[in-house]
């Protein structure tokens, strides 16, 4: 059995953790769990009490949420350089969970159709969607990568949001957010994960 195991669906949030996997170069083992059954499982129930995917399970030491993975395995796997020096990571941070908190929570709500009044706004994190957006667009644009000039950890949470909702239409289509998932989309890890989960959605549509 392998020391790192990801616990994931092709159709999932487990891409992120994926993508953020093959950045580092680990080996790991991949077992795919079905929304129907495995996922509510107890065997898995005890990994992830939440009974979703993303999980990792790295020398006995359980990671469940995608930005919590993608920092983890920054630290955990030095010799990548993907996270930067601790007197280094304000930005890495901020960016980081600003995606995991506000985004997140813009967007979602978004996307269902709910939309908080001005004073409703002042209850979230995010305010409004338009002035998360507006924040994620600038954090983007002002360099090639989200905590500066190298790209780090931080990237593939916040450019799996932009990836993601500019293709899906949950993030609108602007000038910031097409280069910075161009610059993203260009590397191999990125495109070595999504063939790997593209093949394993094909494998299971078959099965």
């Amino acid at each position: 059995m392998s020391d790192l195991i990801l616990y994931t669906n092709p159709m999932s949030r487990g891409r992120i953790a994926r993508w953020a996997l093959e950045e580092v170069g680990a080996g790991y083992e991949v077992r795919v769990m079905n929304y129907a059954d495995t996922m509510k499982g107890g065997e898995y129930l005890a990994i992830n009490p939440m009974g979703k995917v993303p999980a990792i399970v790295h020398k006995g030491k359980v990671v469940t949420e995608c930005a919590a993975i993608c920092a983890y395995l920054g630290d955990a796997f030095p010799d990548a350089g993907l996270a930067p020096a601790p007197a280094d990571r304000a930005d890495y941070y901020r960016w980081l969970f600003f995606a995991a908190g506000p985004v997140e929570a813009a967007v979602t709500n978004q996307a269902a159709g709910f939309v908080p009044s001005d004073e409703q706004g002042r209850m979230f994190g995010y305010g409004s969607y338009d002035r998360a957006i507006d924040v994620l667009e600038r954090a983007v644009s002002q360099h090639d990568y989200v905590a500066g000039d190298a790209f780090t950890m931080a990237d593939v949470y916040v450019g799996s949001q932009v990836l993601w909702g500019t293709q899906f239409g949950t993030i609108p289509q602007r000038d910031a957010f097409a280069a910075y998932a161009g610059r993203l989309s260009s590397r191999a890890a990125y495109r070595l994960a999504s063939e790997l989960d593209d093949a394993l959605m094909e494998t299971n549509q078959m099965a």
